[in-house]
């Protein structure tokens, strides 16, 4: 069975806000880590499974996969997330 690339682009989005969960709760534990080091990570667990999440949005509209709803709904959902959380990669700390 072929996956839409809606629906994996809001499978991203849901691997995204996992991942903001476990790193959320398991903050207390790398409290020794460089700053940079956090960068990296949260740009590797946050930014980047929403962007790609994004851009496989606007392929399944560009692809006119037939749902439409779910691929605006992904690139609705990812892009703030992906924005904001590179945001802060970018000017915290």
């Amino acid at each position: 069975m072929k996956r839409r690339l809606a629906v994996v682009s809001l499978m991203m989005f849901g691997l995204s806000v996992l991942f903001l969960f476990i790193w959320t709760m398991l903050e207390s534990v790398f409290t020794g880590m460089s700053t940079l080091a956090e960068r990296i990570v949260t740009f590797a667990l946050l930014v980047l499974p929403a962007g790609l999440g994004a851009v496989l949005g606007v392929m399944s509209l560009m692809r006119r996969e037939g749902q439409n709803g779910l691929a605006i709904t992904g690139i609705l959902l990812n892009t703030p997330f992906a924005v904001f959380h590179l945001l802060i990669v970018l000017f915290a700390g």
